[in-house]
């Protein structure tokens, strides 16, 4: 009689999605060019949304291309206003007002895509 050999699959661990700790600070970059009517609504919007998400566990730093030119190459910013999210990584892009607040909390990953 012949000696079979057997195949045992290895099952691979499932890869867990990183939970955010709960003190865990939010850095976030808001790119824009002067003081627009669309300039001051993304930060107020952005504001309200970390103040009602982030729960005071968040930087928000304005950058006004209108001064600093140069600083839209290190995160190739090619439309403004534009809010990047640096840490927790990875990084991410939402370019608006950041009027529509359920689409600024998937793009932000507060919240799973419907």
């Amino acid at each position: 009689m012949k000696n079979k050999k057997t195949s045992q699959r290895v099952a691979k661990p499932a890869v867990k999605k990183k939970k955010r700790g709960p003190s865990e600070i939010w850095n976030l970059k808001l790119y824009v060019a002067g003081q627009t009517s669309k300039s001051i609504a993304a930060f107020a919007n952005l504001q309200k949304i970390c103040e009602k998400y982030l729960l005071c566990q968040y930087k928000i730093e304005v950058i006004d291309l209108l001064q600093n030119p140069q600083l839209a190459k290190g995160d190739q910013i090619l439309a403004i206003p534009t809010l990047v999210r640096k840490l927790p990584v990875p990084v991410r892009k939402i370019i608006g007002d950041l009027s529509n607040t359920e689409r600024v909390l998937v793009g932000l990953d507060l919240r799973p895509a419907k």
